[in-house]
């Protein structure tokens, strides 16, 4: 994202002098996904595409905001009867209330910021934004700084609060704490997390959008969610010990078959190896074994696909295709019923394989799906 873009429709609509800018990256999850919930592990990495934003406090109780993208300038007050009705603006709001409730002076500033992230890709548009004025209002505003966890446990309560979904803290996390060719290794239970050195030399990571968006209706994200309470109950008459299916076994789960229906069976069997798989792949990262990354992300797509169910027609096309083109990895990323496949391709291969994607998705769904070379990058940062 331009720098300048930024400064030059900052003075325009905003005047005066400049201010600091800002970014935050958006984030990709390598493997990992509906883990969250059942005191897994998430995978995640920032990336190179996000917001900046250009702050400068202005001496009031006024926030004046202008979105670049959308060409809209709003302005509103830091109590919480001000919140604003434009949906974006509720973000920069949220995340404000969420500060001054964690002990930070807020005070009036001017912003004008704008965004590479697309929109509805998975990457996590929201948490750069969240990240990007959380980081900055701390670093203006916070007498006694907060740290980068309270920092994104405040985008979360934002999107909980102010925007109405009811998220976990993965795209905060990795928006804040992204580095630079590492991924992380989130344990949702425990907040520990630990860096793993991705450098994949000789292969690209990229997404291919489905531009398909079957909405992630909260109905069935909600079903698959007590089918896998369902089964840690039935397992805690035996093994009382377990709380989420991250405790539980494969053998475990065999001993509950008869207890349980089908379906959610196959939706712990699915959670149970995808826990694993996390693992798998944090060991081969460590060992630079790039084609078991690969493999491990095939069989979450399976998983998703067969068992989790919440993959769809255009998503199992595209990692059909990925395995025809010889793609050492694809798979689903985020929570299914759309978005996009991500990739790790070897770089001989790549340009073959964006070309065969693009032709016979169009070809079969009349449509072009959208590519995005993704590098993991560094978090949450000042630019000047």
């Amino acid at each position: 994202m331009d720098i300048e873009h930024v400064r030059t429709r900052f003075i325009k609509h905003l005047g005066g002098e400049p201010g600091s800018v800002y970014a935050s990256p958006g984030r990709i999850n390598l493997i990992g996904e509906h883990t969250d919930y059942n005191g897994g592990f998430v995978f995640p990495g920032a990336v190179d595409k996000g917001i900046v934003a250009e702050i400068r406090p202005n001496g009031t109780r006024t926030v004046r905001c202008y979105s670049i993208d959308m060409k809209d300038r709003i302005e509103f007050g830091l109590n919480e009867e001000d919140k604003p009705r434009t949906s974006w603006a509720k973000y920069i709001f949220g995340v404000c209330r969420e500060l001054i409730k964690r002990g930070v002076d807020v005070q009036g500033f001017d912003t004008a910021f704008a965004g590479d992230v697309p929109l509805g890709a998975g990457m996590s548009s929201s948490a750069a934004l969240e990240s990007t004025y959380a980081y900055a209002l701390n670093e203006l505003f916070g007498e006694s700084k907060i740290d980068k966890f309270e920092l994104a446990k405040a985008g979360q309560a934002t999107e909980h609060n102010y925007v109405g979904v009811n998220c976990g803290i993965m795209d905060q996390f990795a928006s804040l704490f992204g580095k630079a060719g590492s991924l992380i290794r989130l344990d949702c239970r425990s907040l520990e997390y630990k860096y793993y050195p991705f450098n994949p030399v000789g292969y690209r990571l990229v997404l291919i959008d489905s531009v398909v968006k079957h909405e992630l209706a909260s109905s069935a994200y909600n079903k698959r969610r007590q089918s896998c309470e369902t089964v840690v109950a039935a397992m805690q008459k035996k093994h009382p010990h377990v709380q989420f299916l991250r405790d539980a076994t494969p053998e475990m789960l065999t001993e509950v078959k008869g207890e349980v229906t089908t379906e959610d069976y196959m939706r712990a069997e699915y959670v149970i190896d995808e826990i694993q798989r996390v693992l798998d792949v944090c060991d081969a990262l460590e060992a630079g074994d790039y084609e078991t990354v690969g493999q491990k992300m095939y069989e979450t797509h399976y998983g998703m696909s067969k068992l989790y169910e919440v993959s769809c027609e255009e998503l199992d096309f595209l990692n059909d295709v990925a395995k025809e083109c010889g793609v050492a990895g694809s798979r689903v990323m985020g929570g299914g019923f759309g978005g996009c496949t991500i990739n790790l391709v070897k770089d001989e291969l790549y340009d073959a394989f964006i070309a065969k994607a693009k032709e016979s998705f169009r070809a079969k769904f009349g449509k072009n799906p959208k590519v995005y070379d993704v590098v993991i990058s560094d978090g949450a940062r000042r630019l000047t």
